[in-house]
């Protein structure tokens, strides 16, 4: 008896957001690519939906704000140019006690060229201290966590005429 192929790699990935952004001149570095400092402030925007989960109408102040940047990492794969608009597509990665992991992708004419990852962390400003994410946030975080699949195993079909 033969059988077809057992397995396939794929990805799933769903979005939580795209911003759609349009570079302006004084992004442009001299050799006419996106400068790489402007992604931090690009990612940084596209976080603002996620933001509103926390405080819907984005007061910064010591009693309202309650998130606080611990870390972000970029990595970039290909160039971005001033003449195209560019997709950030935005998802959550990671959900802990105190913090998650929300990923940027950058992408212009339909090739990924920034991807980058901010670790936030939930925080009184007033006392100085983490606390722990309340669990209506960590379930509202987790309805658009992302869903990554490297590797899956499709059960094994008779070949036709088996």
């Amino acid at each position: 008896m033969s059988y077809r192929n057992s397995g396939v790699f794929f990805s799933i990935v769903i979005v939580m957001f795209i911003t759609t952004v349009s570079p302006r001149f004084g992004d442009v570095d001299g050799l006419g690519h996106i400068n790489n400092t402007v992604l931090a402030v690009w990612f940084e925007l596209a976080r603002n939906p996620i933001f509103r989960f926390f405080e819907p109408d984005l007061i910064v102040s010591y009693d309202r704000w309650s998130l606080i940047m611990a870390h972000t990492d970029y990595d970039f794969v290909d160039e971005l140019f001033f003449q195209y608009d560019v997709e950030i597509r935005t998802s959550i990665s990671r959900i802990g006690d105190k913090s998650f992991t929300i990923c940027h992708e950058a992408w212009q004419e339909g090739r990924l060229c920034v991807k980058g990852n901010a670790v936030v962390v939930h925080y009184d400003f007033l006392k100085k201290q983490t606390i722990s994410l309340p669990e209506a946030k960590k379930k509202l975080l987790a309805e658009h966590l992302l869903v990554q699949a490297s590797e899956t195993t499709i059960p094994r079909q008779p070949a036709p005429g088996d």
